[in-house]
């Protein structure tokens, strides 16, 4: 979904064509894969989604006057109070890790500058907690792109239905919308790891296994539209904004485009053979339509195949790159949310890479000892409870994910990025951030439910005057400490 896009909605014809068009692309990428040289240089990358607020902490439809005042390497998302930044491949060893947190801080600094111009603020945070039902169901939150409204109106068209969100946790939200804009609340970061193909089923299987992990230690999207929800309510709210089906769908097992999936794998291409072989297409683009080539240079360019599997959104998500002299693949990690800082991504970044690394390469690996509804369940658990979840894991069974991660995660992280050849200095650094989080019991969900007490916000009615009032006094301070770019575990609790 990151092409523009000739059109926003699709004939009979021009859908039965690129069917026939996407049986083809996954023979030819059968075919490069067994016989293709593939880039082998194992480098990272970053994108992050932001969001813009006004004076009053309210969304700031102002996401294409920002992009304005920025370069090719910041983009639109569908939110029109939404941008994403991309950070550059580069290697992890040695300083790899605070070259990316500076050149972190170096575009986002930009932003900001670019949104302070268009009176706006920028806001790194999983969910916008002041985002109301009444923006969401209004007619300014979307971009004015023709993939967006595509998008949109594929998903409707393919439901047959409104859009229910239905979330509850210390409090329940429920509406029915008329599009897909909850989708837009949904801002997250996303680590690539570009991988060798022989190499890439291990990382992906080691990325499911450790998801529940991940979000748990990472959660900072606890408030959607005023209520208390999830943890990381990004998850259940993605799932659900996207979500092509109708009840009687659901009973008969018809997969969610929104996709834990349902098993280990061998191949990567195992991956993509589910996205054809079970997903009807989405945005049926003609390649010619969409101005793609034939060819990336000597290597498939596979516009067919690369669109489908681009609106099926997988936590972990495989990507085919043939836009180098060899093609490359690359796993994208796409559930962890926003912020609070540059370090604590940085520092989430560590530790999945190092946790990637040493869990793919054991002997007998983590997934051969898990079950794949285990890792969903974990998943699952770590998205709704956060830093209270309870996980399970081989030869350990039930235990909590801050025991998990102190006694037994840390050191296996650890492990994997000094032999990723990471500074030591760095690691102690990074590492200390996700023990920080455990000893504190702070992660940015905790601190936004605690501040938002602290505001007096806790005993009122969600969509009440004092819920607001207290929602904005809360995202103002969290704005203040995230400048300071000061680890989300130190952060004071009192307002000012």
């Amino acid at each position: 979904m990151g092409d523009a896009l000739s059109s926003s909605s699709y004939t009979p014809k021009q859908r039965t064509r690129y069917r026939q068009r996407l049986l083809k692309d996954l023979e030819m990428f059968d075919k490069h894969l067994q016989n293709a040289d593939f880039v082998n240089h194992g480098t990272i990358g970053l994108e992050l989604e932001l969001n813009l607020v006004d004076g009053e902490m309210q969304p700031s439809t102002t996401g294409a006057d920002v992009l304005g005042k920025l370069s090719e390497d910041y983009q639109s998302e569908i939110g029109s109070f939404n941008v994403e930044l991309n950070l550059p491949p580069q290697g992890i060893a040695d300083d790899g890790l605070d070259v990316m947190q500076k050149e972190l801080e170096r575009r986002l600094d930009a932003v900001r500058d670019a949104a302070s111009r268009a009176e706006a603020e920028v806001a790194m945070i999983g969910t916008l907690p002041t985002l109301t039902t009444e923006f969401l169901t209004g007619s300014e939150w979307m971009t004015k792109e023709n993939r967006y409204q595509a998008l949109s109106n594929s998903v409707m068209e393919a439901r047959g239905e409104l859009v229910r969100i239905d979330l509850a946790r210390d409090e329940h939200y429920l509406h029915d919308f008329k599009d897909i804009a909850p989708e837009s609340a949904c801002t997250s970061m996303q680590l690539h790891l570009q991988v060798a193909p022989n190499r890439f089923a291990d990382a992906w299987n080691a990325s499911q296994a450790i998801a529940g992990i991940q979000v748990a230690l990472s959660a900072n999207s606890p408030l959607f539209a005023g209520h208390r929800v999830w943890h990381e309510s990004r998850i259940p709210l993605f799932f659900q904004s996207i979500d092509t089906r109708t009840n009687e769908l659901v009973n008969q097992g018809v997969r969610p485009r929104v996709w834990f999936g349902e098993r280990w794998i061998t191949s990567v291409f195992d991956l993509f053979e589910e996205n054809v072989r079970y997903f009807s297409p989405l945005i049926p683009e003609d390649r010619s339509d969409s101005g793609t080539p034939m060819m990336a240079g000597d290597n498939p360019a596979l516009h067919y195949l690369n669109l489908q599997n681009g609106t099926i959104w997988r936590w972990n998500r495989p990507i085919y790159d043939p836009n180098t002299e060899l093609a490359h693949i690359r796993l994208e990690n796409r559930l962890l949310p926003a912020g609070p800082t540059p370090a604590d991504i940085i520092a989430d970044a560590a530790f999945y890479y190092g946790l990637v690394k040493f869990l793919s390469e054991q002997t007998r690996p983590v997934w051969s000892r898990l079950s794949f509804s285990q890792a969903e369940e974990n998943f699952n658990a770590g998205a709704r409870d956060g830093l209270n979840a309870m996980m399970h894991w081989p030869t350990l069974g039930r235990i909590s994910v801050k025991e998990l991660v102190n006694d037994h995660l840390l050191d296996q992280a650890r492990a994997g990025l000094q032999a990723l050849g990471v500074r030591d200095d760095l690691i102690d650094s990074y590492l200390s951030i996700i023990d920080g989080r455990i000893k504190a019991h702070q992660n940015g969900a905790t601190w936004q439910l605690a501040a938002l007490a602290q505001a007096g916000g806790r005993n009122v009615k969600p969509e009440s005057r004092e819920r607001r009032e207290a929602l904005q006094k809360m995202l103002r301070q969290y704005l203040k400490l995230q400048a300071t770019n000061q680890p989300v575990h130190t952060w004071p609790r009192a307002l000012d």
